[in-house]
This record gives C-alpha cells, sequence and structure tokens, in this order.
C-alpha cells in the first residue's frame, strides 16, 4: 500500500500549513482537458484546503476522475491514452465536485453526476492495436491516408526541421508520419500505437496533443514562427535553398516583395524561380503533366527514334497533382542515348516550349563507385532542370483564347526535370525517380543495414560478394534485397 500524503496548501493568511485528508477513500483527479490549467489549479486547491485528497498526476491510486464539459467517451479516451489505461470507479461531472465543496464532504453520486458513455461496454474493452513493419520499403502505403490530421502535424515539424538544416529531426518526423499512413484505420487512443516502430517520444508527444486537444500546440506556434513563414516564402522560389533563404532572413529579407527590393544579386535559376513565382507555387494538374509528356515524348523521338520517356515521380505514384513533372528518358540500345540531351533542348528552345533551363552532365563512373567509394543517394545522370511554357487550352478553342483581355497569358509556367539513363541503368533510375522520398530513403537504409549492399539511382553493389547485382525491372531490384515487391501506387509513405 502507497502511504497517504500529506497536502501541503496555502492558508488565507498566505502561509502552508498541512492538512490531513479527511476523507481517505476518495482520491479525486481533475482532467485539465477542457478545463484549463489555471481553473484546475484553483479547484485542486479549494479541495485540498477541505481536506480533499486532489492528486496532481493520473496514477492508480484515483477513485473519482472529475471533467467538465467532456463526454464519458472522451474522458475514457484520456484514460486509456494514458500509461496502464484503467478506468476508476467514478467518472464524473464538475457538479458533483462544486457540491461537495459546499457540504465540505463527498456528496451522494447521483445519475446525473455521473459522464454517460455511449460506446457499448464490450466496444470499449476491445482494444484495436495496430502492426506494421520496422521499415517504410516493406509497408504498402497508399495514397488513402486515414490519418491525415496527425501527419499534417508530424509533416510541418518535418519541414520547419528541413528548413532549419536539421536534417536529423526532419528524418524522425517523417519516418513517424508514414508509419501512420500505413495503418488501416483511424488512430483515436494513445494505446494503439503501442509496439509501433519509428515513434520517438517528440512525435509521440504531438500526436497525444492533436487526440486529446484537435491540435498540437508546438504545429500551431511553428506556424505563426516569423522564420518559419520567411524560410517557406523564400525556399518556394525556384532556385533558392535553405542556406540562401537564411542568409537572405539574416539581411532583414522575409517576403517576396522585400527580395525584390533588396538588391540582391540573383543568379540565373533565381530571377527565373522570381520571375514565373506565381506560376510555380500553383500546384500542376495530372492533365497537364499529360500535356507536358506529349511535347518532351515529340522531342524525343524526333532527335532520337526508338528512345522511350517514362513519367516518373509523383504521378507514377497515383497522384492527381505535383509541384512538378519529372520524365525519365532512354534508349533500349546501350551507349545510343549519349549525347540526346542538348539535342531534346535544342528543339524545345526552338519550338519555344523553355523559359529556362539548366543541363548537367553525366559524371557517374561505375568503376569509381564500388567498395571504397560507397554509391552517393545524389544521382549523377545526365539532367536538364527547366521551367515550361505550357499553353492554356479551353473547350471553346482559340476564338475565345483571342478575345481575353491585352496581357492576359495564355501560357503557363511549370517546373519540368528531364533525365537521361542508359538502358543498363534504368530500372535503377525508375526506382529511385518514382519515390516517395522517404521510401527511397528506406530502402536505402534496408540495403546497408539488412543486406551489406548499397543501392542508388544507378547501381546495386554487394558489398559481401564485392560485386554489382544487374536488374532489368524493379521487380528484380526487390528480388535482390529479398523485399516483397511493392507497385508504385503504394510507396506514398
Amino acid at each position: 500500500m502507497v502511504p497517504l500524503k500529506r497536502r501541503r496548501v496555502v492558508s488565507s493568511t498566505g502561509g502552508d500549513r498541512t492538512v490531513p485528508p479527511k476523507f481517505p477513500q476518495a482520491v479525486l483527479f481533475l482532467l485539465e482537458r477542457k478545463m484549463g490549467a489555471s481553473r484546475r489549479a484553483f479547484l485542486s486547491q479549494l479541495g485540498a484546503g477541505k481536506g480533499f485528497q486532489v492528486e496532481e498526476e493520473f496514477s492508480e491510486r484515483v477513485t473519482h476522475v472529475i471533467s467538465e464539459n467532456n463526454s464519458g467517451d472522451e474522458v475514457t479516451a484520456w484514460l486509456r491514452s494514458q500509461a496502464g489505461g484503467r478506468t476508476p470507479a467514478h467518472l464524473l461531472d464538475i457538479s458533483w465536485y462544486t457540491e461537495s465543496m459546499r457540504a465540505g464532504h463527498p456528496v451522494q453520486i447521483l445519475d446525473r453526476h455521473e459522464l454517460q458513455q455511449q460506446q457499448i461496454k464490450e466496444a470499449e474493452e476491445e482494444e484495436v492495436v495496430f502492426s506494421v513493419p520496422s521499415y517504410a520499403c516493406q509497408r504498402r502505403t497508399t495514397l488513402d491516408n486515414h490519418n491525415t490530421v496527425l501527419t499534417d502535424a508530424l509533416s510541418l515539424l518535418a519541414e520547419n526541421a528541413e528548413l532549419s538544416d536539421e536534417e536529423g529531426r526532419g528524418v524522425a518526423f517523417r519516418r513517424a508520419a508514414a508509419v501512420l499512413k500505413a495503418l488501416p484505420r483511424p488512430v483515436t487512443d494513445m494505446t494503439q500505437l503501442r509496439g509501433l516502430p519509428c515513434l520517438g517520444g517528440h512525435s509521440l508527444r504531438v500526436i497525444k496533443d492533436v487526440l486529446e486537444n484537435g491540435a498540437s500546440g508546438e504545429v500551431e506556434s511553428t506556424k505563426q514562427s516569423e522564420r518559419y513563414k520567411a524560410l517557406k516564402v523564400l525556399t518556394g522560389v525556384f532556385g533558392v535553398g535553405t542556406k540562401t533563404a537564411d542568409r537572405w532572413i539574416r539581411d532583414g529579407i522575409h517576403s517576396l516583395q522585400q527580395l525584390q527590393r533588396s538588391g540582391q544579386t540573383l543568379n540565373r535559376a533565381q530571377q527565373a524561380g522570381l520571375e514565373h513565382h506565381h506560376d510555380l507555387s500553383q500546384p500542376v494538374m495530372k492533365a497537364e503533366a499529360d500535356a507536358i509528356g506529349e511535347i518532351v515524348e515529340k522531342a524525343v523521338v524526333s532527335v532520337l527514334p526508338g528512345a522511350q520517356t517514362s513519367l516518373i515521380g509523383g504521378f507514377r505514384r497515383g497522384k492527381l497533382t505535383g509541384h512538378d513533372v519529372d520524365f525519365l528518358i532512354t534508349h533500349p540500345e546501350e551507349g545510343r542515348e549519349v549525347g540526346l540531351m542538348p539535342k531534346v533542348v535544342s528543339w524545345l528552345e526552338a519550338q519555344g516550349f523553355l523559359l529556362y533551363q539548366k543541363t548537367t552532365r553525366n559524371s557517374y563512373l561505375e568503376s569509381k563507385e564500388g567498395p571504397a567509394r560507397p554509391s552517393s543517394n545524389m544521382d549523377r545522370f545526365e539532367r536538364c532542370f527547366s521551367i515550361f511554357k505550357l499553353a492554356k487550352h479551353t473547350s471553346s478553342g482559340d476564338d475565345e483564347e483571342e478575345a481575353k483581355p491585352a496581357g492576359h497569358k495564355r501560357w503557363r509556367a511549370v517546373r519540368v526535370d528531364l533525365v537521361v539513363s542508359p538502358i543498363s541503368q534504368f530500372a535503377f533510375a525508375l526506382l529511385g525517380w518514382t519515390g516517395s522520398k522517404l521510401f527511397e530513403r528506406e530502402l536505402r537504409r534496408w540495403a546497408g543495414h539488412e543486406k551489406a549492399m548499397s543501392l542508388s539511382s544507378h547501381a546495386l553493389y554487394d558489398n559481401t560478394q564485392s560485386r554489382y547485382l544487374r536488374a532489368t525491372s524493379e521487380e528484380e531490384i526487390f528480388a535482390h534485397l529479398g523485399l516483397e515487391y511493392i507497385p508504385p501506387s503504394e510507396r506514398n509513405a
């Protein structure tokens, strides 16, 4: 038995005195949820001063839980989220407590004092506990997310960490959100999360806050943070990374208007990004991605017949919108893709489709990517970062376009990435560029930690056998890694 504690309370004259509990059979706990911290503190002190045992923390000793403006179901859910989840004998409305204070002793519990619970008792006692594998690449994650409120909260904290150059914290929040995305139904209390991987203490505190209060205080304060808002705005400009944005913020730049007036020297990409910022900040629709795909495919086959173009990224995973459009280009004959990118870019420029472009050469050399130099997470394919000029189409045809006011654009700017891969590396490039970003990170982590292999968008290297493992399809890569094949539509971690 835990000995009864004597409570220290503040007397009316301001000094401390010790009051032994008069009613040891009743151990009370006031639930702060919806009551508020200051009111709870006042009522707790009032009860202790009258000789009631009022606990600061919920424990197994508590016999009466007192709440205000909560239903019985809400209080039960809260209790189940605590360690052990034991339900005390009495769940009572605040009216019982105030009547007891007036009477100077615990009054008789009447029906009107007891919180009503709508759930069937058997259903309450049936605890739904989830189970998922540790690695996101072992899980099937569709676009149907049953825990959007929770994952949005964790994703915002992940984004804030990434914008603050705290990659480790960002990954931790992303992994926690990915676990919740993979669950088959909504989380309603903390007990369902017992034993789940990747849920650290910080993430669990955020989840608990959202479940109990409908929102996370940390998330809400982050949203209102001037630094977070400035980083979001500035890194939203094409060509601007977190380090550049941080430097501008230190110079007192927090908005696009301030950036335009600042006289900052911008590189070519940033100039284009600022000029077309309105368009680039709007989501790209699947129909627009398909329209760009037709243009890119026409350009590719015009300069190299037989070459193949694949839509990759989020659209390949089934998303209906995105922030850019990515294409992977190859040719079934190894080596034919060499020199293809400059020709495709020239064709697109001649046709007036490019508002901006920057091409990087292929710097991947397999002979140098073996055990002495593990594969980098960043690929080194020949790649073109571009801003497309996409015509806006109307169902009424060109006459309606001609009737629009002067200055109204008939086109919009869209971010487009073009990547050229040799056919021998195509399966790895397709897998790497399909995403999601966390799914790919987890694939590389699985390869390294579980299989002693190095995976990149170029190749898979077996460190134990000191050799490359070839593959002509994504299915073969999953097989090499000892994983069940997961189609693109279920890689939305």
